[in-house]
């Protein structure tokens, strides 16, 4: 026995040893940066004198005195009420479509899934392009049906409706996702609907989105995080007044524009708490809609009903 647990032990201090390079790089990389801006949220400093302790100040004054800290949470917000379902929307259409068998199906993927994977400072100088008013690709086509096109990143009106159409170009990442899904759905479900009669629309909602929400709940989660954090091409392409004015691009801007370090630590930490409660929410309704069939197996085996 004694012999035993020497073994075990050896092996224990083998197994630190050799996670020992993840657990410090995740202390030095990840743990020390999120303590010490906690700290710097609660300080003044602007990188050249030290930082100063002012309490609670920075976030009072974000939440009292700072009307662009509503106006970009404002901005935010409705991009992602809008471009997160229309995002699940589109991936989905896609995938439902390229999930067929048909000849050159897996270059008709591959199209759709190249843009996921381009930088997002070429897209965002590209779609810079095609909102263009005088030479863009979108007005250029409204122009041939005698339609004027719309200042898209010059109109306050045109500003956030740019960005959300824009927010479809990554559509291909999520239809990816939810291929493997479709994939992973077994057929004798459909096959046995097929023998009691069901038509197209009723296998799809009685078995093809059940046995897809756990791929839903996933895009969803990470559409949430994805959209809060819009930055690149709000940063890039702008917008007129403060129609453009992101949530991170305003952090961005009291960061290293105006060196408010304390300032953007704060606002940096209540990003953070505005997604976690988003996604324990999202969590916490999961039961009502999310369905595993791992979990159903398991009952079936346990003699539980569903």
């Amino acid at each position: 026995m004694a012999k035993y647990s020497k073994l075990r032990r050896r092996e224990n201090l083998l197994g630190y040893l050799f996670i020992l390079p993840w657990i410090l790089g995740f202390l030095i990389f990840t743990v020390f940066p999120m303590g010490y801006s906690i700290w710097l949220s609660f300080t003044k400093w602007n990188l050249f004198t030290p930082p100063r302790w002012v309490g609670f100040d920075n976030y009072v004054k974000l939440l009292t005195e700072d009307p662009k800290f509503w106006q970009s949470l404002k901005v935010t917000t409705i991009y992602s009420i809008f471009s997160i379902p229309l995002g699940i929307l589109g991936s989905l259409s896609v995938a439902l479509l390229l999930n067929q068998k048909f000849k050159g199906v897996y270059i008709f993927r591959t199209i759709y899934y190249l843009p996921a994977v381009v930088s997002g400072v070429a897209v965002s100088l590209l779609w810079k392009w095609i909102f263009s008013p005088d030479f863009g690709l979108i007005n250029f086509v409204l122009s041939k049906f005698g339609i004027t096109g719309p200042g898209w990143l010059s109109d306050p009106a045109w500003t956030l409706p740019a960005y959300i159409i824009m927010s479809l170009w990554g559509v291909g990442g999520g239809m990816v996702i939810y291929l493997a899904g479709l994939n992973d759905i077994p057929v004798q479900l459909y096959e046995a609907a097929e023998i009691d009669g069901a038509n197209r629309w009723q296998k799809f909602i009685k078995i093809t989105l059940p046995m897809l929400s756990p791929v839903i709940f996933f895009n969803l989660i990470m559409g949430i995080i994805g959209a809060f954090q819009t930055f690149t091409q709000a940063y890039i392409m702008g917008g007129a007044g403060n129609a453009g004015l992101f949530y991170v691009l305003y952090l961005f801007q009291n960061a290293f524009s105006d060196f408010k370090m304390g300032y953007a630590s704060a606002q940096a930490w209540i990003l953070f708490l505005i997604i976690l409660v988003l996604t324990l929410l999202v969590f916490k309704s999961s039961d009502a809609w999310v369905f595993y069939q791992g979990a159903f197996n398991e009952n079936k085996k346990g003699g539980k009903k569903e």
